[in-house]
C-alpha cells in the first residue's frame, strides 16, 4: 500500500491506488477533481457515478479499462486515451498510466494509476467550443452533410435563410432545398468530394420552405476524420438575392442609359438630316438645327431636375415658348397640373418649339398686335388624354402655305407616333393647332397606316441599290423622328413603306394585313417587348432585323442570331442590313414554320 500522506497528495496530476480486487485504497485531490466526486475508500473504481468511453463514443466496459486489464494480465499496458463523463455531463480526456504494486515476494498486491489529462484534447475542446459558438451565431447558413447527401448539422443561420428548423432537416437529404434542375450539381459536388477534389466557390440557387427561389453564394469544404479520409462536407451559404437584384438593376439602368443616349443621338441625326433637306441655305440650316437641338436640351434639363421620371406641362411651355420677358404680356397659358413621362415630354417639347419658332417667324409673336393662347385640359377618351389647343390671333392677312415644311411634318408625326393626333388650321387672324395625346401609362390602339410613296420623296439612292426599288419594308419604330428618318432613307433607296407602327397593336395589324419583303423592328416599343411580333414575322416568312439603341442584348433570346441595326446608323449600314435580309432571308424560323406560311399565303386571300 502507499502512504497517502506522501508526495502524491500535493501532485497536480490525478493519482489513485487499488488492491487486487480493483477497490480504491487511496486517491489524491486531483483525482477527485477529475472524477467530479470523492468516492469512499474500499469502493470499486467502476462503482463511481462517472462513466468511461472510447474516443469513438462507445461505452468502455469495466474490464476493458487500462487499470483492470493490467491487474488481470499482471503487466503494465500501453496508455490508451480515454474519455470520462462526470455525473454532471461534463467530459475530460486523459491517458492512464497504471503500474503494478508487488510485495517482497513479487506477488501483485494492487496498482497505482496516474491519470494525465490530454492537453491537446483540452485545446481541441476549447477550439471546438469556440467554433460551435461561431457557427451558432453566424448569419450565414452553415450546414454539414455526409457523403450520401444527408444533413448532419443545421445552424440558426440556415433556419433563418431557408425556413426549415434543425429537426426538419437533420437526417434529410440536402436535395430538399435544391431545385430539381440542379440536383445534378449536387451529385457532382459529392462525387468530387469523395475523390478528394477541390470545390471552387460559386453562386447558385436554392429553395426555401415556402418554395421561393433565392440566390446564394456557396462555399464547400471537405470534412475529414483523424486519418485524413473525407467523411462529409461542410457548406457555408450566404443569401445574395439582394446583391443579385442590385446587379440586375444596375445592368438594366446601364442598358436603359445606353438606349436613351443612342436614341437621343438617332433623334439628333434625324433632325440634322431632315433640317438639311429642307434648308434653303447653310445659314438657315444652322439656325433651324441649333434651335431644335436647344429645344431638346431644354426638355432634357426639365427631366434631369425630376430625375428623368417626368416633367410638368406648364414648365415645358415656359421653357419652349416663353423665352423672354416681352413674351409674357402676349402669351397666356392655362390648364390643370399635368405630369408627362420622359418620352412624351421630349416629343411635346420639340412640337412646342416648332410652333413657337413658326409664331416668331410668321405668326402672332412676329407682329406687335399678335397674341398667343395655350390652353389644355385632361379629357376622357380611350383612357385619360391631354387635349392642348394652340391659338394665335391678331395676325393680319393670314395665308395658308401650300408647301409642307419639316416643322408641320414633325408636329403631325410626333403626335401620331405617341398615339395621338395634331390638327393644324388657319382662322381669320392666326394659326390654330389642336393636339391630343394619351397621358402616361396609356397605350394607343392603332396608329395611322402610311403605305406607298410619300408626298415628299428624297433623292434616289445609288445605282447599286436599284434592287431595292419597289420592295415593301415594314417599319416598326416608336420614336417619331427616328421613324421619319428611317422612312426617308428607305424612300431614298426606292422602297415602299408599310407603316410606320409605333405600338405592338399597330404592328400586329400591319403584319397580318400586308405581305412585306422585309421588316425593321424596334426591339422595345414604349417599354413593351416585341417577342410576339418577331415570332409572327418569322411564321409569315418575313426576314427582319432589330433596330435598337440597346444593342444585341435587347433582342429576344430565341432570336439571338437575328441581324441588328444599331442606332444611330448610316445609309450604308441600312443598305447592308436590307441586303442581308433580302438575300439571306434571315427570319429566324424553322423550315416547318416556313412551309406552313407558304401554305397560308398560297390561299386566294393571301396578300
Amino acid at each position: 500500500m502507499i502512504d497517502g500522506t506522501g508526495i502524491f497528495d500535493g501532485l497536480p496530476i490525478a493519482v489513485y491506488a487499488t488492491d487486487c480486487g480493483n477497490r480504491i485504497t487511496y486517491y489524491n485531490e486531483a483525482a477527485a477533481r477529475l472524477w467530479g466526486e470523492e468516492p469512499a475508500i474500499g469502493s470499486r473504481v467502476d462503482a463511481g457515478s462517472w462513466r468511461l468511453y472510447w474516443l469513438d463514443g462507445r461505452p468502455m466496459r469495466p474490464e476493458e479499462c487500462c487499470m483492470s486489464a493490467s491487474l488481470r494480465e499482471g503487466r503494465p499496458l500501453e496508455a490508451v486515451e480515454t474519455m470520462l463523463q462526470r455525473a454532471d455531463g461534463s467530459r475530460v480526456f486523459f491517458f492512464p498510466y497504471p503500474r503494478l504494486l508487488r510485495d517482497t515476494s513479487g506477488e501483485v498486491t494492487g496498482a497505482v494509476n496516474l491519470l494525465v489529462e490530454s492537453t491537446d484534447r483540452q485545446a481541441a475542446d476549447i477550439e471546438s467550443a469556440r467554433l460551435a459558438a461561431i457557427v451558432a451565431s453566424s448569419e450565414d447558413a452553415i450546414v454539414s452533410k455526409s457523403l450520401d447527401g444527408r444533413v448532419t448539422s443545421w445552424n440558426a443561420g440556415a433556419a433563418r435563410i431557408f425556413g426549415y428548423q434543425p429537426e426538419e432537416m437533420i437526417g434529410q437529404s440536402i436535395k430538399r432545398i435544391i431545385p430539381v434542375e440542379l440536383h445534378g450539381e449536387e451529385d457532382d459536388i459529392l462525387a468530387r468530394l469523395s475523390c478528394g477534389k477541390r470545390i471552387d466557390h460559386f453562386d447558385t440557387v436554392r429553395l426555401t420552405k415556402e418554395g421561393r427561389r433565392i440566390d446564394i453564394s456557396l462555399t464547400v469544404s471537405p470534412i475529414r476524420d483523424r486519418r485524413g479520409n473525407v467523411i462529409g462536407a461542410s457548406k457555408v451559404a450566404r443569401d445574395v438575392t439582394a446583391r443579385k437584384r442590385d446587379e440586375e438593376l444596375q445592368r438594366l439602368l446601364l442598358d436603359e442609359l445606353n438606349h436613351r443616349v443612342k436614341n437621343t443621338l438617332a433623334i439628333i441625326q434625324a433632325i440634322a438630316n431632315q433640317t438639311l433637306r429642307r434648308a434653303p441655305s447653310p445659314a438657315d440650316f444652322v439656325e433651324s438645327f441649333s434651335g431644335r437641338i436647344q429645344a431638346l436640351a431644354r426638355s432634357h434639363n426639365l427631366l434631369v431636375e425630376r430625375r428623368m421620371r417626368c416633367a410638368e406641362l406648364m414648365e415645358i411651355v415656359r421653357e419652349q415658348v416663353v423665352l423672354d420677358t416681352a413674351d409674357r404680356t402676349r402669351i397666356s397659358c392655362s390648364g390643370p397640373l399635368v405630369e408627362l413621362d420622359g418620352r412624351t415630354a421630349l416629343h411635346l417639347g420639340l412640337v412646342l418649339h416648332e410652333l413657337a419658332t413658326n409664331a416668331r417667324k410668321h405668326g402672332a409673336l412676329k407682329v406687335p398686335t399678335g397674341q398667343l393662347s395655350i390652353r389644355w385640359d385632361v379629357v376622357d377618351g380611350a383612357g385619360k388624354q391631354l387635349a392642348l389647343e394652340w391659338q394665335e390671333s391678331g395676325v393680319p392677312g393670314v395665308k395658308r402655305s401650300d408647301s409642307r415644311g419639316f416643322g408641320t411634318t414633325l408636329i403631325e408625326r410626333t403626335a401620331s407616333g405617341n398615339g395621338g393626333k395634331a390638327e393644324l388650321s388657319y382662322a381669320a387672324d392666326g394659326l390654330v393647332c389642336r393636339i391630343t395625346l394619351p397621358l402616361p401609362q396609356q397605350q394607343p390602339d392603332v396608329v395611322s397606316m402610311i403605305v406607298g410613296q410619300r408626298e415628299e420623296r428624297a433623292a434616289r439612292g445609288p445605282e447599286d441599290a436599284t434592287w431595292l426599288r419597289g420592295k415593301k419594308v415594314l417599319l416598326v419604330e416608336d420614336e417619331p423622328l427616328v421613324a421619319l428618318e428611317i422612312e426617308a432613307h428607305l424612300l431614298g433607296l426606292g422602297c415602299e413603306i408599310v407603316g410606320p407602327a409605333a405600338t405592338v397593336a399597330a404592328a400586329r395589324e400591319l403584319i397580318e394585313t400586308y405581305r412585306c419583303d422585309a421588316a425593321l423592328l424596334d426591339a422595345n416599343l414604349g417599354g413593351s417587348r416585341v417577342d410576339e411580333l418577331a415570332a409572327r414575322l418569322g411564321e409569315r416568312g418575313v426576314p427582319f432585323a432589330f433596330a435598337t439603341g440597346y444593342g444585341r442584348e435587347a433582342a429576344p433570346a430565341r432570336f439571338a442570331d437575328t441581324p441588328v441595326l444599331n442606332k444611330p446608323f448610316s445609309t450604308g449600314e441600312l443598305l447592308s442590313i436590307l441586303r442581308t435580309l433580302m438575300e439571306g432571308g434571315a427570319c429566324g424560323i424553322s423550315d416547318a414554320s416556313q412551309t406552313a406560311f407558304e401554305r397560308r399565303v398560297s390561299a386566294p386571300d393571301g396578300r
